[in-house]
């Protein structure tokens, strides 16, 4: 047995076979989210330190939204134009900038442009991050890399929130000092492991399915299919935000402490931690569409049924719900954006399906506003569950693989070999983890 075969057998199952390159970026997705320190202390920084107003301190997170909303359309057309190494590396240098001037800055105007440029660095690096992804990872383990890199990334959440509520104590600014330098070290990983994987034109397998392929931008909205797929995810996203806006809101007005939505919060991360991989793996031989099926049902009954909340047993059970769609949308609907780009632009394709998430966080907050203050919380998590049912619709006629394009299943993908690691590959014999392709 080879070094590098006794290492795959320390692997869970779930997390075998996977190349190098998928193994280094998952590393950079952990520490940039374990050192997402501001993100906690944003509200806190912005009305007691600064001495912001709620609505104020309102506008600067808005502005992050509409910065993500631009970062991500961006992001994904530099990713594919320069390249996923090139886009990751700047946009890490850009967002660790940005969060020093949000740190720094005292009016309100430079703080505004600084929130800004945040909010564009940080989603730039998502679809750039995602197509490098789905350059080195087979079409039949997508899935379950990018349902690795979710439990990465709740993770990171989970110990960011300790670690900002320990900084904190020690002053604002080092929060964002610290925020930044993680930011960096990203980068440097980036820089320093990752070579670059996005295709070459006539190379390796493309073929004449790709050749053809428009570059343009428009392209990607001409996929009529796809472009439902997004609003469906749309959707889902804006039905999701209510999870981080209103909840907490609506809990205190039925009397909850601040301690208990916390605690909450806490609930769905160790579940995501938990649960994420097992849960992944259970469905591995679904249909994609099934996943993200199930994932807008569970998503709407988990909210919609906190209108009938009336103790704290009962939010525990609908946290435990809408979470299982949280964990079952995630990482299908990134892999089921993977299998259908084109080869050239899977950047683009990454970027447009996160104008659906940035634009849900920057027009739901108000827009729950609004309906929580006409008709109340019962009308809100009503409307939730109708949310959840229409993106569970939605998803049922958009994805899956009897609308797969031709192309997203015969492109490129590199095995990874070229990064300065050598890839991980199953252990011989072990046919528990024989790739199993996925519809």
């Amino acid at each position: 047995m080879t070094s590098a075969e006794g290492r795959t057998r320390l692997l869970p199952k779930a997390a075998r076979g996977l190349p190098a390159a998928f193994w280094w970026i998952w590393l950079s997705i952990l520490v940039n989210w374990t050192g997402g320190f501001a993100g906690p202390v944003l509200a806190l920084y912005l009305t007691l330190d600064r001495g912001y107003s709620a609505y104020q301190a309102g506008l600067v997170v808005s502005m992050i939204g509409l910065g993500a909303i631009l970062g991500t359309v961006c992001g994904g057309i530099t990713a594919d134009r320069f390249g996923r190494r090139t886009t990751l590396v700047l946009a890490h240098c850009w967002t660790a900038a940005s969060m020093i001037l949000v740190g720094w800055c005292e009016s309100p105007v430079p703080l505004a442009g600084a929130a800004l440029a945040l909010g564009a660095g940080q989603t730039a690096a998502r679809p750039a991050m995602q197509a490098a992804l789905t350059d080195v990872v087979a079409v039949e383990d997508r899935q379950r890399a990018f349902a690795l890199n979710y439990w990465a990334l709740n993770l990171g959440v989970a110990m960011s929130g300790v670690l900002a509520g320990i900084m904190v104590t020690h002053g604002y600014l080092l929060v964002f000092l610290a925020d930044a330098a993680a930011t960096l070290l990203c980068a440097v990983i980036v820089m320093a492991k990752v070579r670059e994987t996005r295709p070459v034109a006539g190379a390796g397998q493309a073929g004449p399915d790709t050749k053809d392929v428009p570059r343009t931008s428009g392209s990607v909205l001409r996929d009529r299919r796809f472009v439902l797929f997004v609003l469906t995810t749309l959707v889902f996203a804006t039905v999701y935000q209510q999870v981080r806006t209103t909840l907490p809101v609506t809990m205190s007005q039925d009397g909850y402490a601040p301690s208990a939505y916390a605690l909450l919060h806490g609930l769905n991360a160790l579940l995501v931690v938990l649960l994420q991989i097992p849960l992944t793996m259970l469905v591995r031989s679904r249909s994609r569409a099934a996943a993200l099926t199930a994932g807008g049902l569970l998503l709407g009954a988990g909210l919609g049924l906190t209108a009938f909340a009336t103790g704290p047993l009962v939010l525990v059970f609908c946290v435990v719900v809408w979470t299982m769609g949280e964990m079952l949308q995630a990482p299908a609907g990134i892999a089921e954006v993977s299998d259908r780009a084109p080869e050239r632009q899977r950047g683009r394709y990454q970027g447009f399906y996160g104008t659906a998430w940035s634009a849900a966080a920057f027009v739901a907050p108000a827009g729950a506003g609004w309906v929580l203050d006409h008709g109340g919380a019962a009308t809100l998590w009503t409307t939730c569950a109708v949310g959840g049912l229409l993106s569970a619709v939605g998803y049922a006629f958009t994805a899956g693989s009897r609308h797969r394009l031709p192309h997203a299943v015969k492109a490129d993908v590199r095995a990874g070999s070229d990064t300065p690691s050598p890839p991980l590959v199953p252990a011989p014999g072990d046919e528990a983890i024989e790739r199993t392709r996925r519809s």
